[in-house]
């Protein structure tokens, strides 16, 4: 038999020129990545970090509101409640093609009142961009429906929106302002900057759908406005309003207006016009309502001058408490013009003229004084520049007598006509001659006990004093203002009655005006009713604007704790004679 050898068995070799390069191949491999890694965690991590940050890291607004509007006592005029506003990110919105034609759509669209097809054409117009407002400050029943739909795109801001609790009872003053928060009226933009806070911001992480997942701090802190403390009083507000309103509707009349000033301290206590508007809706702001009458309106004064063409005759030096002055035979031709009062009341002294509303009495006083006498204190009491409460819209009133004006023109002005004022100029006036002739600047702020308050003489306190007493007459029985009477005070006051001025000359419309003091014995309150246009039968001042006054005054007067000065009740007796303003 033949031997059988034993043959070698061939095995892989465990190291081969593949194994190697293999080897390499991963060694650099990884060596690669782990000079990437090192590069991106170190040399780039800095950029790399921006990068991230600016697709998910956004500063946020933190929202912050104006400050409050309250009255004399605390009582709210105008806060900011928050309301939610809602927006669209159209991009995201879109990546649904369906979800136009959905019926969470068609609820949304329905929601806002609005036409599905043309917003779905507004949204398509829009699908690059990735924010843009709908619908601002949503009525809160809408913003709940509208979330619970849940459509992706559709998000919420919370914004805030003033409330004016008072609505239109104070609403020419305090005024409103607009969707961006802004004052456009009355106090509101006056005081805007004073009122307006300033947004604070804060960094967060936001994910897709913009939702914050997470906060990184906060940037700025939110400033919120300041409040703002009013010289208004609530109570005497309401109550001149609904007088106001009352008369207006009465008399069938255009407008009106009434202002109550604190003669001690120059506060403005309330200021009402008519027509009104509820500011809290936007619908209600039309120009013709949102006018402040008592600052805006001008109108011929009429016999509410009469008392300071006595205060020019009195500081003259030519006239005097007992000065004596014949009307007879009750008119008089100057010029091309006639002066005449409504019948011949004869030889009348000085407190008759101011009882009986004498044209003819001052109309000869202006007459025996110089320009310069007559005019200053016209010019003293504030008539011709505004009074400075600082509301956008206050008239300068007009007072610009020609150099060569005739006899005739300075007659009128002696009794109210040729020169225009507003409701504020005229209770300012009325104010300094309650104050005992000390001109003190209005304002609508309270002030302080301790505020230094800027005082000015420009009438002789015992000429104030003397018209005063004067102006008592009118209210007294065989006056022109027996209905402005109040019940256990003394009243001065003057009435006034002037045809509005139109093209060629005047027409058929009046204006009818009653501005007066109580309690006279020791002045408090400065009040001017103004009636634009009454339609009735009786459209005198004393008939019109008297009983409105009489109603606020007694309204003031109790809610300030003021003690009566006339002990016996004024009680107008029916069927006296009343003369005409």
């Amino acid at each position: 038999m033949k031997k059988v050898r034993n043959r070698k068995v061939k095995t892989v070799p465990l190291c081969t020129w593949r194994y190697y390069t293999m080897l390499v191949v991963v060694l650099l491999a990884f060596g690669a990545l782990v000079t990437r890694a090192a590069y991106l965690q170190v040399l780039s991590s800095e950029d790399l970090t921006k990068a991230g940050e600016s697709r998910s890291v956004r500063v946020k607004g933190i929202s912050s509101h104006r400050g409050l509007i309250v009255d004399r006592n605390g009582e709210e005029l105008a806060r900011s409640v928050p309301i939610e506003s809602v927006w669209l990110d159209p991009q995201t919105l879109l990546t649904n093609p369906k979800v136009l034609q959905s019926k969470e759509w068609k609820g949304f669209a329905a929601a806002l009142k609005r036409d599905e097809a043309e917003l779905n054409q507004w949204v398509q117009d829009r699908a690059s961009r990735r924010f843009v407002w709908l619908e601002r400050q949503l009525d809160p029943n809408v913003s709940l429906y509208i979330k619970r739909l849940n459509i992706k795109g559709v998000n919420f801001k919370t914004e805030y929106r003033r409330y004016y609790p008072s609505a239109e009872v104070a609403a020419h003053v305090v005024g409103f302002t607009g969707i961006d928060d802004k004052g456009l009226e009355g106090v509101e933009r006056a005081f805007d900057n004073f009122l307006t806070g300033q947004p604070g911001k804060e960094k967060v992480v936001v994910d897709l759908y913009r939702r914050v997942v997470e906060e990184r701090g906060v940037l700025a802190e939110a400033e919120q406005g300041n409040d703002l403390q009013l010289s208004i009083d609530s109570r005497i507000q309401a109550t001149a309003y609904k007088e106001l309103k009352e008369a207006v509707i009465k008399n069938g009349a255009k407008g009106g207006s009434v202002v109550v000033v604190d003669i001690e301290t120059g506060e403005v206590l309330a200021m009402a016009s008519q027509p009104s508007f509820n500011p809290n809706r936007t619908d209600s702001r039309l120009p013709e309502l949102t006018r402040n009458r008592s600052i805006t309106d001008l109108f011929e004064p009429g016999s509410t001058v009469k008392p300071l063409t006595v205060v020019s005759g009195l500081a003259s030096g030519k006239f005097n408490a007992n000065s004596k002055i014949d009307t007879s035979p009750g008119r008089m031709k100057l010029g091309y013009g006639t002066v005449r009062d409504h019948r011949n009341y004869g030889v009348l002294d000085l407190d008759g003229i101011i009882k009986k509303s004498s044209n003819m009495g001052v109309a000869k006083i202006a007459l025996e004084l110089t320009d310069q006498e007559f005019l200053s204190t016209l010019y003293n009491v504030g008539f011709g520049v505004n009074t400075g409460l600082g509301i956008q819209g206050e008239s300068d009133g007009i007072l610009n007598p020609r150099d060569n004006w005739s006899a005739h023109e300075k007659a009128t002005f002696s009794y109210g006509y040729g020169f225009m004022v507003s409701p504020v100029q005229l209770a300012q006036a009325y104010t300094i001659i309650g104050a005992g002739g000390i001109k003190r600047p209005l304002t609508l702020l309270k002030r302080s006990d301790d505020q230094e308050i800027e005082e000015q003489s420009v009438i002789k306190p015992e000429i104030a004093h003397a018209v005063v007493r004067m102006m008592e007459e009118v209210v007294a029985q065989g006056g022109t203002g027996t209905k402005a009477k109040v019940n256990g005070y003394r009243v001065a006051g003057k009435t006034g009655t002037t045809r509005k001025a139109e093209r060629g000359g005047y027409g058929d419309e009046y204006v009818t005006v009653f501005a007066g003091l109580v309690p006279a014995t020791n002045p408090k309150f400065a009040i001017v009713v103004m009636v634009d246009e009454p339609a009735g039968d009786s459209y005198y001042g004393g008939t019109v604007s008297a009983p409105v006054f009489s109603k606020v005054a007694t309204k003031a007067l109790h809610l300030m704790n003021v003690a009566p000065d006339n002990k016996t009740p004024a009680i107008a007796v029916a069927g006296q004679g009343v003369a005409h303003d």
